[in-house]
């Protein structure tokens, strides 16, 4: 049974995020250093929808070459502290509910023709630590983090598990609208959903698109909880508003593998979340 009024999904281009070290289970006093970096932007294929081509590009599977800054991040002890994408300045807690913890941050990116960068949104990834060391630690606990981190079979189990997780989009580009995201993740959910499951989920596909009614508005620095709920439920918040759920174990996995699957929106925030989850496994 599906229930509904969910806005959002996802797709990729890769950058050099933020990395993660030393991050404990109990963790959370963060300290952050960063480097400096270039930024780079790669030429990319203009929409044919004019009136939307940066917006809708932006949200879809379409990918161009961006860099951030790269830093170093380390989670200690302390729920008050968070974490800052350091391209935007944008803040994530370091932990969010009982016991989800940042295990990443990125930021997605459009470049359009190499000539203009836009920041759509920051993003952070979060999963439930008791979850994955349990998932994790039964099937893995013999295998070095290096190991794990690199395991198709983990990642597959890691995305299709019962697992708590949140990704939380942070909007940085004040100009995006609720419509623009709408038909920009018609395609890329869709692509997803084909991908993991054939052919026959137009219906599943219309009823999530169908949640991103025009009455949402996402100024920048307004946030969106995508929120994997016991029960392969998919939970979305605004602003902190509960919107509605969908139980779909696919568009769950769908989702996900947008943020942290083979090829992700941002590479790095990838990378550090697999590090970060290997390191709980190891530490079980």
């Amino acid at each position: 049974m599906v229930s509904f009024r969910f806005p959002f999904s996802f797709s990729q281009p890769p950058r050099a995020a933020t990395s993660f070290s030393g991050f404990s289970v109990s963790a959370v006093a963060v300290s952050v250093t960063v480097g400096a970096a270039a930024a780079a932007g790669a030429a990319i294929a203009a929409s044919r929808n004019p009136r939307h081509s940066i917006l809708e590009w932006a949200f879809s599977s379409h990918r161009s070459s961006l860099l951030l800054p790269w830093g170093s991040i380390t989670l200690a002890d302390s729920t008050s502290e968070s974490v800052v994408e350091p391209k935007t300045g944008f803040s994530f807690p370091a932990s969010i509910g009982d016991s989800r913890r940042l295990l990443g941050v990125g930021l997605r990116k459009k470049s359009l023709l190499g000539l203009k960068n836009i920041d759509v949104y920051a993003f952070g990834v979060y999963a439930d630590c008791d979850d994955v060391k349990k998932l994790v630690g039964e099937k893995y606990a013999n295998l070095p983090a290096s190991e794990i981190r690199g395991n198709k079979s983990f990642l597959d189990d890691l995305m299709q598990a019962d697992i708590k997780m949140t990704i939380r989009l942070q909007i940085v580009y004040g100009k995006l609208s609720i419509r623009s995201v709408r038909s920009a993740f018609q395609e890329s959910v869709g692509n997803r959903l084909k991908k993991f499951g054939g052919l026959d989920n137009d219906q599943l596909l219309l009823s999530f698109t169908s949640l991103f009614k025009d009455e949402y508005k996402i100024p920048r620095n307004s946030t969106i909880d995508l929120t994997k709920e016991p029960g392969h439920v998919l939970s979305v918040a605004i602003e902190g508003d509960h919107v509605g759920s969908v139980k779909s174990q696919l568009l769950c996995r769908s989702i996900l593998d947008l943020y942290i699957g083979e090829d992700p929106f941002d590479k790095n925030a990838r990378e550090d979340f697999l590090d970060n989850v290997a390191s709980l496994a190891v530490d079980n």
